[in-house]
């Protein structure tokens, strides 16, 4: 690894923690830059998210007051999360990496249109009546979902915010900090027990990581402030503009 390329997976990192930050969606420039960098897209995958997943850390702890309101058997939903993400990861390693390379461009894509999907899903639920779905047979249905959303989620990983907020919505949560608060927590299990599997695999390159879990935690503190200044909005275009244009680049790239 030369200096450019440790120059461009610093950046790339710094930019996805501070776009974590503020709007979500750091994964969908780690992730790709990573390929460009002349990664494999699996190992790509892989060093993408043990890297970036730190940052979940703080996010979590900057939630801690609203994570005392959540009601107790919505923590049941980490065993999902877990199991699911454990999965997905299992799956990740079990894909050739041919057959990964032709789905790459098709989840960041669809991943990008999941992240355009996410403000007006959340002005909905700040703003509308969230359902008060409560019994036995919906929340057996949302662990079930959330087992779905955790193998995606360790497969790919882009994504699945907007994913569990609709579903967190469903189930009869109101609160929109609370139903964030315990996004972070479930993605942040996900992630975390695919990462774990990675590492253990021996799936990640390490000089990679090292460097690009410093640049994250770096972006997430020191350039917030500048993510926080243009704008959650114009951050969320930035983020868009640069998944359509990767997942672009990867098609004509095949």
């Amino acid at each position: 690894m030369d200096f450019p390329r440790a120059a461009g997976a610093f950046g790339a990192a710094f930019l996805a923690g501070a776009i974590n930050s503020v709007a979500g969606g750091g994964t969908l420039v780690s992730f790709p830059v990573l390929i460009w960098l002349g990664l494999g897209s699996i190992t790509a995958n892989a060093t993408s998210t043990v890297a970036i997943w730190p940052g979940t850390v703080g996010s979590a702890w900057g939630y801690r007051r609203e994570m005392g309101g959540v009601e107790r058997r919505f923590w049941a939903m980490i065993v999902p999360s877990l199991t699911g993400g454990l999965l997905g990861a299992l799956m990740l390693r079990w894909t050739p990496a041919a057959v990964f390379d032709r789905l790459v461009p098709f989840l960041i894509l669809f991943a990008t249109l999941l992240f355009m999907a996410q403000e007006p899903v959340q002005r909905m639920l700040k703003t509308g009546e969230a359902a008060t779905r409560r019994t036995a047979r919906w929340f057996v249905g949302g662990m079930l979902f959330q087992f779905a959303v955790g193998l995606y989620g360790g497969y790919f990983g882009a994504g699945i915010g907007i994913l569990m907020l609709a579903a967190l919505s469903i189930l009869g949560l109101k609160d929109i900090h609370e139903m964030n608060s315990l996004k972070v927590v479930l993605g942040g299990s996900v992630n975390g027990i695919a990462a774990i599997y990675f590492i253990f695999a021996r799936m990640v390159y390490w000089p990679y990581v090292l460097i690009m879990a410093v640049a994250a935690i770096s972006g997430g503190y020191f350039g917030a402030g500048t993510a926080r200044r243009l704008g959650q909005k114009a951050v969320r275009r930035i983020v868009i503009g640069i998944g359509f244009g990767m997942a672009i680049s990867l098609f004509l790239k095949k």
